[in-house]
């Protein structure tokens, strides 16, 4: 996949959000390799393509490659090219990744897939900026920065041999790190806001009437194993879903899954698992239990929201004044909290 359109707008205004862009935008007018890593669903991709955009050689193709997508031959053929009669079904001679990309920039996504004789190839490329053709005897030069994108520990996989450590040496010039939706709370609702009225406009609606507070603070205590990609699935099916396009989301769609006629987890023997919960010990002082969990929603909520008494009230489904209340009756200063 190649393309020289601008990257997409991307929304971010929490600390540690920002500080990343900052670290793109240092980065970017470097011919240098990077890696950009983070969890699945973070927007990696699109941390890719601003540095290709914020750099010199944004009017030169960006070329991105799933390297998961391909088996090892085909990956080898579809970066490197082929000559004509390199194999079979080989009738004409094929441009590969790396000439497509000559003066612009390469993303390798999945990069932890590649096998370790492709990671040798794609090192000789960095360290030398040749490449030959399969069947060729020609070496070419190009001129393409490499930028690598993973999920993936890298350097525990070169500890266990998966990984060269030389390529990881080469690559890893500077690592940017792209931090997961829970840590960007100040981020999820602009984020949910953004993709309920793509969806609603997709849907051919003439406004989105926004979010109920239940539905807000939903949003606000999820704690996103998916982060943003999971974010965007949830809002969009929740637009989808509502039955009243002109009244806003009460409630949010998590789970596709969802259904009182889902299949449950079958054990070895074909019978359906148990999911009763275990029933509590008791005796037990109620009072105190009660007391002992509520402090501890509010310390983590307090935490979670760095310490914004508006934010926690809403990862609560509390008032700002009822946070207020419950802060000053167990005495919570913000370092205890």
């Amino acid at each position: 996949m190649s393309t020289n359109r601008p990257a997409q707008t991307i929304i971010g205004e929490a600390p540690a959000f920002l500080e990343m862009l900052e670290h793109v935008s240092r980065a970017a007018p470097l011919s240098k390799p990077v890696l950009v890593v983070g969890e699945r669903g973070t927007g990696k991709e699109l941390i890719a393509s601003r540095l290709h955009f914020l750099s010199d050689r944004w009017e030169s193709r960006l070329v991105k490659v799933n390297c998961a997508a391909l088996t090892e031959s085909i990956l080898e053929s579809e970066l490197f090219g082929h000559e004509a009669g390199a194999f079979t079904g080989a009738s004409k001679t094929h441009i590969g990744h790396f000439e497509r990309a000559d003066g612009g920039t390469l993303v390798l996504d999945e990069l932890a897939t590649i096998s370790l004789r492709m990671q040798e190839k794609i090192l000789r490329v960095i360290e030398y900026g040749e490449i030959q053709r399969v069947g060729g005897n020609d070496t070419l030069s190009v001129n393409v920065r490499i930028v690598g994108s993973t999920n993936a520990d890298l350097r525990g996989l070169a500890a266990d041999g998966r990984f060269r450590e030389d390529l990881l040496d080469r690559l890893a010039f500077d690592v940017i790190t792209v931090p997961p939706l829970r840590e960007r709370v100040e981020d999820i609702m602009p984020l949910a806001y953004a993709f309920a009225i793509n969806m609603a406009s997709e849907l051919r609606r003439s406004l989105f009437p926004g979010f109920g507070p239940r539905a807000s603070s939903s949003l606000l205590r999820h704690d996103w194993p998916g982060n943003v990609r999971e974010l965007k699935n949830a809002i969009e099916r929740s637009v989808y879903r509502s039955k009243e396009p002109d009244e806003v989301i009460t409630e949010i769609a998590f789970d596709p899954f969802d259904s009182p006629y889902t299949p449950g987890d079958a054990k070895p023997g074909g019978t359906v698992a148990s999911t009763r919960r275990r029933a509590p010990l008791l005796p037990t002082n109620l009072a105190g239990r009660v007391s002992d969990l509520e402090q501890e929603l509010l310390r983590a909520a307090m935490d979670r929201a760095r310490f914004n008494q508006r934010m926690a009230a809403d990862l609560l489904g509390l008032s700002y004044d009822q946070l207020r209340g419950k802060l000053k009756k167990y005495d919570l200063s913000r370092r205890d909290a």
